[in-house]
């Protein structure tokens, strides 16, 4: 599912359901410790299916431990991103000779809790979930625009090492599935090859919501 809103260079694979055949390498159970046996099968399996993806690109499996703010080490060369909620985990890989870099995520497509949208949107974000939820009533904005916000973070932090609030970009949905962020915030530094735009599409299927964000090479 989550592939037919990435480009065609980018690799991925998904799991609607924890994978009995998935494993860890030794370095990922260390670092995940000692926690609930529901949180490791969902670490597992993402972790499958992020190998899965790495092989679409040609490479063998790796350790995918969790760096700053948890963001996962990918192999020399590759850029990618994770994503899990019940009942659904994916995975994204690319050579970052073909992607700067990219994010995913996936939501229960299900609205937000009371007061979550005025945390999370701008003004001008706000009117738009507004007009496009009069619209296409179908289609739960509020939530796409948080997941929408959690995919340009994840795609963000790899490139600058830098946090991004909710405030640090600027989403505009389209109902033809496709999105843009602008990102607010300044680079963290003059030598850091930071994004200014994200462009990226959406997918309401299945109960989920899904988002990808994608910024091409920056040479």
């Amino acid at each position: 599912m989550i592939d037919e809103i990435l480009p065609a260079v980018v690799m991925s694979a998904e799991s609607f359901g924890d994978e009995p055949d998935a494993w860890l390498f030794p370095e990922e159970r260390t670092a995940l410790g000692e926690v609930g046996e529901p949180r490791r099968r969902e670490y597992t399996t993402v972790r499958h299916c992020a190998r899965r993806a790495l092989g679409g690109l040609g490479l063998a499996p790796a350790p995918l431990v969790a760096g700053p703010r948890g963001a996962p080490r990918w192999p020399e060369g590759v850029v990618g991103s994770m994503t899990h909620c019940a009942g659904y985990r994916a995975a994204a890989t690319a050579h970052r000779s073909d992607v700067h870099t990219l994010g995913i995520d996936a939501e229960p497509h299900a609205p937000l809790p009371d007061g979550v949208l005025e945390y999370i949107a701008l003004p001008r974000e706000a009117s738009e979930v507004t007009r496009l939820a009069r619209h296409t009533p179908a289609v739960h904005w509020d939530r796409l625009l948080f997941c929408a916000k959690e995919a340009v973070y994840k795609a963000w932090f790899p490139a600058t090492q830098s946090w991004l609030g909710f405030d640090g970009a600027a989403i505009s949905l389209a109902p033809d599935g496709t999105l843009l962020a602008r990102v607010l915030s300044p680079a963290p530094s003059q030598h850091v090859a930071a994004p200014r735009e994200f462009a990226g599409r959406w997918l309401v299927r299945d109960g989920l919501v899904l988002a990808c964000v994608v910024s091409p090479t920056l040479d």
